[in-house]
């Protein structure tokens, strides 16, 4: 096991809670270490593990249940000019927006100053009448049965974000209004939730169910861990960040990344009559841009996807 694991996240001292990467940290690491934020990928309507843009292994369970540590405040959006080549090495998105409004400073090939105003959120810009702009949602996710262990990022596509619920199936906003809804209300960092494949769906999407309430122990590591650099990452992090894609801008502050695989979404349109009034013509999560050379292999199956995220700490 790695001396690191002494280092948990549920006891760092104050000092060190916000840590960055300190000048002594980068001289010695010879000025990057690349990002340390690892993720679950719902590619192929699978709980992948993605560490460094590699999977590192994937589950057959239907289900997993997570506790949201951190959201973004707003829903992002992402562009790819090109078409999606399965045999083209991983590239950062064209252009991408982390409030959905404007296109990121730090965007190669913005596509217009506002994104009310982008051509790509026109209907037919994409695949049939979609939009070539996608959005989606970041999340920050631990295991619930590891609260104080690795933050894991969740880039979920628009068709699990937004949509009505259909008795106990909600997507990701009708579940946190469900929840809003109790007496007293309940906050999703509250509780453990449980993510569930639409079988039914031809693209992957996932339904979001309330499980437990935490522990009073579970909640102060939650809370600890919802204030990480990790964390904190993951809400904001295009998942060519978060893999190291070569080509991908750092983020200001933050330590470089260096060396893809999903950038999710689908679209929400705004029309003259009614404001931010979500369009579900196209809400399939496009397909994802990966390296050129084969996946790493998977490891021995696991039951439990903790099982595998635990095996992480010895490497």
């Amino acid at each position: 096991m790695s001396d690191l694991t002494v280092f948990n996240s549920a006891q760092v001292p104050d000092f060190a809670r916000n840590n960055e990467l300190s000048e002594t940290a980068l001289a010695l690491t010879g000025g990057s270490t690349g990002s340390s934020i690892k993720r679950i990928s719902i590619k192929g309507g699978v709980f992948r593990l993605v560490s460094g843009g590699k999977e590192v292994a994937s589950i057959e369970d239907r289900h997993l249940d997570v506790i949201i540590v951190k959201a973004a405040p707003k829903v992002s959006r992402i562009f790819y000019a090109g078409a999606y080549d399965k045999d083209a090495a991983a590239a950062p998105p064209d252009c991408w927006s982390n409030d959905g409004e404007k296109p990121d400073a730090s965007a190669k090939n913005k596509q217009a100053q506002t994104c009310l105003s982008c051509p790509q959120n026109q209907a037919g810009s994409g695949q049939g009448n979609s939009r070539a702009c996608r959005y989606q949602q970041r999340l920050a996710v631990v295991l619930e049965n590891n609260p104080g262990g690795d933050v894991l990022q969740l880039t979920l596509p628009a068709t699990s974000v937004f949509g009505k619920e259909d008795g106990d199936k909600r997507p990701l906003q009708a579940f946190a209004r469900h929840l809003a809804l109790a007496n007293p209300p309940i906050n999703p960092e509250q509780i453990v939730t449980r993510m569930k494949f639409d079988t039914k769906a031809e693209s992957p999407k996932l339904f979001f169910s309330p499980v437990r309430w935490l522990t009073n122990d579970e909640y102060a590591v939650v809370k600890t861990q919802a204030e990480s650099t990790d964390a904190q990452r993951a809400v904001v992090m295009t998942v060519a960040q978060t893999d190291g894609v070569k080509g991908a801008p750092a983020l200001p502050g933050k330590a470089p990344v260096v060396e893809a695989e999903e950038e999710a979404p689908a679209p929400k349109a705004k029309t003259a009559k009614k404001k931010a009034e979500v369009v579900e013509e196209d809400e399939s999560e496009p397909e994802v841009r990966k390296d050129a050379a084969k996946p790493s292999a998977v490891p021995e199956k696991k039951s439990k996807l903790a099982d595998i995220v635990a095996d992480w700490d010895d490497e």
